[in-house]
């Protein structure tokens, strides 16, 4: 005869059964595609491209996708902590065309590339925080300022270039761009370094609990003390830097600075952001999310076009990413 404590176990182990969720629960529950979109996503599309076409996981073309990637993914860092406010940068593409720009300017006028860089990326993180500021100090919408900041910059911007290219011949940026130490080129350990850098500001610094306490719930971070306006300065400002960084990268890959937006730049900014199960109602961020959901999109076009899918198709395949994260997004919340 068996007594209470011998069925004790089983009765443990089965409730344990019972309270673990099943694959099917588990894939049709909203918080795990929150989290795990871009990880699954980026697997699937592996292997697709990988059984369809081999040369897709050639090493010649992995490294390749990730220094394709690069660019997006420190700019995906810097729309996560807007997003995290529960912002959005509109500007973001303008901002890296101004970047470039100014890079290409100075470059040319012959006050050096180092000099070019610094004042590149000093003026893409003026137009971040002068972002912050009218939102806060004006108490402007984020979605009209940046708008906004959007068609000024790109005005600013042709206007300096004169609306015609301006060649860098750069031996720095040369270097940059074709350079490796190890596996990767210089640009991916610049995006890996971003990932590193944000990460810690994120989670191990007291500006990434305010950040995140901002964008949960702004009256209730004023109400702790937390300078709230000053969060979201930073936030755009942070946009802002990395715009600059990514213009950096995108000179040095295409060798001159064009006065034209990239606007899948700043869509794929915010896709990335999306799929990496960063909320766009704030208080809910990654870093690392964002960067695997960039390599996610990068492998996406990668993968097109060794199918030789027309370009004109390969925006339908990453809107409709976008929405699909967006609607999870929205029945997770």
């Amino acid at each position: 005869m068996s007594t209470p404590e011998q069925n004790a176990p089983a009765h443990t182990a089965g409730a344990a059964e019972e309270s673990r969720p099943s694959l099917a629960a588990l894939l049709l529950d909203p918080s795990f595609w929150a989290d795990w979109a871009s990880v699954v996503g980026l697997i699937g599309l592996v292997v697709v491209f990988g059984i369809s076409q081999p040369v897709f996981l050639s090493v010649a073309n992995l490294q390749a996708l990730l220094l394709a990637a690069a660019i997006l993914v420190v700019l995906s860092i810097g729309q996560t902590f807007v997003v995290a406010t529960a912002g959005i940068d509109l500007s973001l593409a303008a901002a890296v065309m101004l970047g470039a720009i100014i890079l290409g300017l100075v470059d040319a006028a012959g006050y050096g590339i180092f000099l070019a860089c610094a004042l590149a990326v000093a003026a893409t993180s003026a137009v971040g925080f002068l972002n912050g500021l009218l939102i806060t100090a004006g108490k402007i919408p984020d979605f009209v300022v940046t708008l906004g900041t959007l068609s000024g910059v790109t005005g600013l911007g042709l206007i300096l270039s004169g609306g015609e290219p301006i060649m860098v011949g750069s031996t720095f940026l040369l270097r940059l761009a074709s350079g490796s130490f190890g596996p990767f080129g210089y640009p991916v350990w610049v995006a890996i370094s971003a990932v590193l850098v944000a990460h810690i500001a994120l989670y191990h610094t007291r500006f990434g609990v305010h950040l995140l306490a901002t964008g949960g719930q702004v009256e209730s971070a004023s109400a702790l003390g937390i300078r709230t306006n000053r969060v979201k300065i930073a936030a755009y400002t942070i946009s802002g830097f990395c715009a600059g960084i990514a213009a950096l990268l995108l000179v040095a890959r295409i060798g001159s600075a064009e006065p034209q937006i990239n606007t899948s730049l700043l869509l794929n900014s915010v896709a990335a952001v999306v799929l990496g199960g960063v909320s766009l109602f704030g208080g809910r961020a990654s870093i690392l999310g964002p960067a695997i959901g960039a390599l996610m999109l990068t492998a996406l076009v990668n993968g097109l076009t060794l199918l030789s899918v027309s370009a004109f198709y390969q925006p339908l395949a990453v809107g409709a990413i976008v929405v699909l994260a967006a609607l999870i997004m929205r029945y997770q919340k």
